[in-house]
């Protein structure tokens, strides 16, 4: 079963950290580098958020900026901004049946879609043994 499960990894897509001002961090990121190269909005507790992946050769960050109401979650946090890993894969369904079949533990019903990229992505996240989230994403 690990084997088949490694398998299902090509590379880790992203890293996802949560901002308090999108503005000032794509600069930040333009600055060393890193190019915008999508931007999306979307929806959290009904209120919109936005999303921008930031990219410098092989390397993608996303920042996201949570609606004003969740920002002083972001500016309280003890444990660093780093919100989650992100895992490529080639198919969304084929890794969320393995990964539930093996007994992972997994946050979300079924894989998610994000209205992100040109058409759109899918994902669901695991937990680590110390509640450490790692995402499965596929760029469609």
């Amino acid at each position: 079963m690990k084997n088949q499960i490694s398998s299902l990894i090509n590379h880790i897509q992203h890293i996802g950290i949560p901002v308090t001002d999108i503005a000032v961090s794509e600069a930040f990121y333009r600055q060393l580098g890193f190019s915008n190269v999508m931007q999306s909005p979307f929806k959290e507790d009904g209120e919109t958020g936005t999303c921008i992946m930031m990219k410098n050769k092989s390397v993608i960050i996303e920042m996201y900026q949570l609606p004003a109401h969740k920002l002083n979650e972001i500016r309280d946090r003890k444990d660093g901004h780093i919100d989650h890993i992100t895992f490529d894969v080639d198919d969304i369904d084929v890794a969320f049946l393995a990964l539930k079949s093996a007994s992972f533990q997994i946050i979300e019903e079924a894989p998610v879609f994000l209205p992100f990229w040109q058409n759109g992505c899918k994902y669901f996240n695991i937990l680590g043994p110390d509640g450490e989230r790692l995402e499965f994403n596929q760029i469609l």
